[in-house]
């Protein structure tokens, strides 16, 4: 269970969350509508801890993310599966390393790397990449990229921030048939979007956000 209670949030004198209040259940897909600028990416980083609200609570299973120490947070963290439009990939490492690299820093055994990085490349189809670099993918299988990244610690909690803003139709289709299916096996997913294409194929409950309200 994800619980807004009255956030509020400013950056300065800029308003950004206007006493915003949802709560989104375990197992949804649900879909955060609304142009650029309204404060779908606030609502995602006060989800992850990375900002704490000027006023109100961000609850995740009855634990308050916004009182979170640094040790509890990092654990937090841990748990969830974040996947950015701008990819975040390391373009020095490969396909392979790159979904290793989420383990390791978590000091996750070899084998284990060695087991679980295959799985969830099989799973987002670029098992047959796992030796190319960053810059050899399209757009698309960048972006599934950094969402087996995200996958790769099982996580219940799936996040993506506008994650078809660089990619063109078929790509979208493919990564949103991509979300589809992993809702089905049973993650709950939040996703972000300003596309109108994007919000009428995810049979989704819909948030709208405009002037910082949720309509």
């Amino acid at each position: 269970m994800i619980s807004f209670n009255n956030i509020t949030k400013k950056f300065g004198h800029h308003l950004v969350l206007d006493e915003v209040n949802f709560e989104i259940n375990s197992g949804e897909l649900v879909v955060v509508n609304g142009a650029s600028g309204t404060g779908k990416s606030t609502i995602v980083a006060l989800l992850m801890g990375a900002e704490k609200p000027t006023t109100g609570t961000v609850e995740v299973d009855d634990l308050v993310v916004n009182e979170m120490d640094t040790g509890t947070l990092q654990l937090y963290r841990r748990k969830l599966g974040v996947v950015y439009q701008d990819y975040k990939l390391l373009p020095k490492k490969t396909v392979f390393e790159n979904v290793a690299f989420a383990m390791e820093v978590c000091e996750e055994p070899r084998d284990e790397i060695s087991r679980r990085v295959p799985e969830v490349l099989d799973k987002v189809g670029l098992l047959n990449f796992q030796d190319s670099f960053p810059n050899h993918l399209s757009g698309g299988e960048r972006q599934r990229l950094a969402i087996a990244r995200a996958l790769v610690h099982d996580p219940r909690l799936l996040i993506a921030d506008e994650p078809t803003g660089n990619l063109d139709e078929a790509n979208v289709r493919g990564i949103i048939d991509l979300f589809k299916r992993l809702h089905s096996e049973g993650a709950t997913v939040l996703l972000t979007t300003h596309d109108p294409m994007v919000h009428n194929m995810l049979p989704a409950r819909t948030l709208e956000i405009s002037g910082g309200k949720i309509l």
